[in-house]
This record gives structure tokens, sequence and C-alpha cells, in this order.
């Protein structure tokens, strides 16, 4: 089978899992460092989607860092079929998060001018820095998928 670029087992596929890892830490992290994250449902949902999006990318990491050192192929059905299932759940997760945390920093900045500048600015961070986790999270669903297709 030919080797897609960004795919399990791959160079590639490792970096993308470290981006989507590191992404998703730092806009958890850039969140919880808000003095008042914690009053609005939308951003504890975006910490709690970008902790599981940041689990999920840690352990396909191993699995890649596992795949190269060894020479194991990720590309068997039962494999690719738990990477398109786990980054289907985790893309639609970082999305809905993503999103609702936009909307949120959109009506707090904008609309009623509630936070001060600095709050604002680490919420518009977070919320773009999730936006970058879930586009990379979309390319490894996409190239899984591609790969299911084909398997």
């Amino acid at each position: 089978m030919k080797k897609v670029m960004g795919s399990p087992g791959t160079v590639c596929g490792l970096l993308l899992r470290i981006g989507q890892c590191t992404s998703a830490a730092a806009s958890m992290s850039v969140m919880l460092s808000t003095k008042n994250f914690y009053n609005c449902t939308a951003f504890s949902y975006l910490i709690a989607s970008m902790c599981f999006q940041m689990l999920w990318s840690f352990w396909l990491a191993c699995v890649n860092v596992y795949a190269l050192r060894y020479k194991k192929d990720l590309q068997h059905l039962t494999a690719v079929s738990l990477f398109v299932g786990g980054d289907l759940v985790t893309a639609i997760l970082s999305l809905a998060a993503a999103c609702s945390s936009a909307g949120v920093v959109v009506l707090y900045a904008r609309d009623i001018k509630y936070c001060d500048v600095h709050d604002c600015l680490r919420y518009e961070v977070a919320v773009a820095l999730s936006f970058v986790t879930w586009v990379q999270i979309a390319v490894s669903f996409h190239v899984s998928f591609w790969i299911y297709a084909s398997v």
C-alpha cells in the first residue's frame, strides 16, 4: 500500500500528532491562565475538550514512535478504524468547543464589553489555538479516512 503523507507510522504523521498535542496543551494552558474562565461553561468545555485532545494525540504520538522505532505497519484495518473513530470524535468535540468559545469571546469582547484587555486577549489566543488544533485533527482524520477507504 502506498504511504500517504501524514499517515500513521510515518515521520510526518508523528509530527502532526505532536503538533496536535502541543497546540491543545497551549490552548488549555492559556485558558487556565485567565482569572474567570470557570464562570463560562463554554470555556470549561474548551478546557475539557483540549485535555481529551491532548491525551489522544499524545497516545497516538507514542504509538507512532513505537511503529517508527520497530518498523511496524499501522495501516491494517483494526488500527486504522480505531484512528478514524478516535479522530472523528475528537475533531467534533474540538470544533464544538472552539466554536462555542469563540461565540462567547465575541459576546464578551464586542457586545457587552465584559472583560478587560488582558483576559480578552487570552481568551482569543486560547480559541485561536483550539482552531489550530482542530485543523490538525481534521487533517489527521482525512488521512486516516482515506487509508480506511483503501484498506
